[in-house]
């Protein structure tokens, strides 16, 4: 099994540790619910090392972002992070991942980390492209919450934008950093060699920054509404049937664009719903759910949210809602328990 190379640090600083696709990661260290309140109050770490990260240059690097991936890259500029999606040909997410842009034949894309190697693979056989592994040389810190861009400008002395990246000297090593993160929070990740990144998760921890694990970044990009590859997204689902339209770019060839034409023509046959329960319980992939305008579908991502005290949840309902409103029942152990369609993020529904 794969370990950060971030494992003794992280296992002094008490951390219970999963398998995550085959890496031995962090779940938590205090609780799950005192890291994710860090986060939303303060600010917490995560090493996020097994997440997938490769280079990609090259003459045909820049045709190959936009070909490859529905978001266009030349929306955008070098210096900027882009949200995008891999499809296949009809249109399902083989994965998104974000991509950061250096400059004008060099990129660095980070997939999911259960779809690394395949990504890196796809974007090896394009012409006049060349990858290079990250994953295996280098740690990523993930640093959120409303008080991480203080903790930015304090210990590492500068800040990224949000979906902008940078470059720093620091500590003796150097650090790539961008303005992105998985928890509907300010703050942003770093990725750097690991002697360095162990260095700065020690002063992270002087500063007060909480360790935090990966089930409090569950729970936490659950409540900010983002969907979760391999849950709620998965190759038989489109961009457009996630509610991900602002994502996609109609106006540049890309693979799986004829179906996304198609849809946005004719309409999506489901839609990815976000909802809150109104009565006590707490909703898991795979539970059936029933609208009172008729519409049925299933959990595909749910919890009970730490702000909110109540279950929430994402699941797909056909026919597809055509307004975010609406009421319906979530069955839980034999009980059909009510509650009503919410717009993500779910902890600032009032």
């Amino acid at each position: 099994m794969n370990r950060s190379p971030l494992h003794d640090l992280n296992a002094s600083l008490g951390a219970r540790f999963v398998d995550f696709g085959g890496w031995e990661m962090p779940v938590q260290y205090d609780s799950v619910l005192n890291e994710h309140r860090a986060v939303r109050g303060s600010s917490g770490f995560f090493d996020v090392t097994h997440l997938g990260r490769f280079e990609l240059t090259g003459k045909g690097a820049h045709s190959a972002v936009r070909s490859l991936l529905c978001n266009d890259i030349d929306r955008v500029d070098p210096g900027r992070c882009q949200y995008t999606m891999l499809l296949n040909e009809a249109g399902g997410v083989v994965d998104d991942l974000i991509v950061w842009w250096w400059d004008d034949e060099r990129f660095w894309v980070l997939p999911n980390a259960a779809n690394h190697s395949r990504v890196m693979g796809l974007f090896a056989e394009e012409p006049g492209c060349e990858v290079t592994d990250l994953q295996t040389t280098t740690v990523m810190i993930a640093l959120q919450g409303p008080d991480a861009p203080g903790v930015f400008e304090s210990v590492l002395g500068a800040a990224p934008g949000r979906f902008r990246n940078t470059t720093i000297e620091w500590g003796g090593g150097t650090v790539s950093m961008a303005g992105t993160g998985y928890t509907g929070e300010a703050g942003g990740e770093i990725c750097t060699d690991p002697a360095t990144g162990e260095s700065l998760v020690r002063a992270l921890v002087e500063t007060g920054v909480t360790p935090c694990g990966l089930g409090s970044r569950d729970t936490l990009r659950l409540e900010a509404g983002f969907p979760l590859w391999g849950e709620d997204l998965d190759e038989s689902t489109t961009p457009l049937e996630a509610g991900l339209r602002f994502a996609v770019d109609l106006d540049h060839e890309f693979t799986g664009k004829p179906k996304l034409v198609e849809q946005k023509e004719h309409g999506v046959p489901r839609l990815l719903t976000g909802f809150v329960l109104d009565d006590r319980g707490i909703p898991r992939h795979g539970h059936h759910i029933r609208t009172d305008s008729g519409a049925t579908g299933t959990v595909t991502s749910g919890n009970m949210s730490p702000m909110l005290g109540k279950g929430i949840g994402m699941g797909y309902l056909s026919p597809a809602p055509a307004e975010p409103i609406g009421e319906l029942e979530v069955e839980i152990r034999d009980k059909w328990v009510p509650g009503h369609i919410v717009k993500p993020p779910f902890h600032k529904d009032s």
